[in-house]
């Protein structure tokens, strides 16, 4: 790949000296108008292999994010490589988080790639400082570490590397199977500190995974990956969200569902419906409306002027959860969303549904509180 000869206004030597990025050109003014904030650039690029996607390669100051106050995320630290991502999936909830690019949630959100070339040299400055108390990072939580662009880039070697050699316990949760290429990485590092590793699929339909995530690895791909991790003696639960009212809820879309997962080998499942935050809501209702027409109604209905479904469906979808996953083997790890509804009949408020991962997409929390590290790979899976 000539990836420079690709880039579009390189920094001239004047502004790099300033510290400033320069404005690249766009085939759109409103594009354009939008790398202006965008802070040490350094370049934008574009390539006949990423058709339609434009990075933007940034130097950033910080990659260590600070989980805001009273978050029911069961950590406290992130980092995101990438911003906007090339997956491309249409139900994606980061979507709004582009718009603070002066981006949109929608096709810049699939096209505008924001790359932070020096991230692993940053965090390991971050995490040499001595305030820093050596807490689970996670990666994957906001866009996806391992779209790909990584194949080009390769920030997340350097970052996993980094948090393994600073006693610093890791999670990773993509739908990328570059993820392969790190599994050795990723076995090294689990010797060294607890890590978890997630993957999110929701659907075995080829067709429908190809409509409404078209810039992912199909089903298939990613179910050979979590057999691929499983066989390293890598956790692998898995994310199956959202599970797409009329689409993807049937009993036999279920069925397939878990059955292929415990096949696989995931150690722990979380499924949970549609969930359309603002930003999200507009783009994939704009999708139902041109490929679903039939089912546009229906989904202003049941999603009303919120973001989530209504509670009767999420009662029933959780019941038909419960029941495919004690099938296949997986009755021992949470029913529905991140939390089973069953648990507390009586809250009315879907955010409690949140929370809780699957089993191995985190680091086991008493190795963690301990800063527990194994004593040797052989001793990995106690870890999880």
């Amino acid at each position: 790949m000539r990836w420079d000869a690709q880039a579009l206004n390189p920094a001239s030597e004047d502004r790099a000296a300033a510290g400033q990025g320069t404005v690249a050109a766009s085939g759109s003014p409103a594009a354009a108008d939008a790398l202006l904030p965008l802070l040490g650039l350094v370049r934008s690029v574009t390539t006949p292999e990423f058709a339609g996607v434009t990075f933007h390669e940034v130097t950033a100051k910080s990659v260590l994010n600070k989980v805001a106050a009273g978050s029911r995320m069961p950590f406290e630290w992130t980092i995101n490589p990438y911003r906007g991502c090339s997956h491309a999936c249409v139900y994606c909830f980061a979507r709004k988080s582009h718009t603070y690019l002066d981006f949109d949630a929608g096709l810049d959100f699939d096209s505008q790639v924001v790359v932070k070339i020096n991230a692993a040299e940053v965090l390991r400055r971050e995490l040499a400082k001595p305030s820093w108390a050596r807490q689970h990072v996670a990666l994957g939580t906001n866009t996806d570490p391992y779209q790909r662009a990584e194949g080009r880039y390769r920030l997340m070697p350097g970052i996993i590397g980094a948090l393994a050699d600073s006693g610093t316990p890791l999670s990773i949760l993509t739908k990328g199977t570059l993820l392969a290429r790190d599994i050795p990485l990723l076995k090294h590092a689990a010797a060294q500190v607890p890590v978890g590793v997630g993957i999110s699929l929701a659907m075995t339909d080829e067709r429908l995974a190809e409509a409404v995530e078209p810039g992912t690895p199909g089903p298939r791909a990613r179910l050979k990956l979590i057999s691929r991790l499983r066989e390293a003696g890598l956790p692998c639960g898995v994310m199956a969200m959202p599970i797409l009212p009329w689409l993807s809820d049937s009993d036999e879309a279920l069925d397939s569902l878990f059955a292929s997962l415990a096949s696989a080998g995931a150690t722990g499942v979380t499924a949970g419906a549609l969930y359309l935050k603002p930003g999200t809501r507009e783009w994939f209702m704009q999708w139902v409306a041109k490929e679903h027409p039939q089912l546009a109604g229906r989904y202003r209905r049941l999603y009303g002027t919120g973001s989530y479904a209504a509670k009767e469906y999420r009662d029933w979808l959780s019941g038909r959860i419960r029941y495919f996953k004690a099938r296949h083997g997986f009755s021992g790890s949470q029913g529905f969303s991140h939390r089973d509804l069953n648990d507390d009949p009586g809250s009315r408020d879907p955010r409690e549904e949140e929370a809780q991962y699957p089993d191995g997409s985190l680091p086991e929390p008493a190795a963690v509180a301990a800063g527990q590290r194994p004593a040797t790979p052989a001793a990995q899976a106690t870890l999880f």
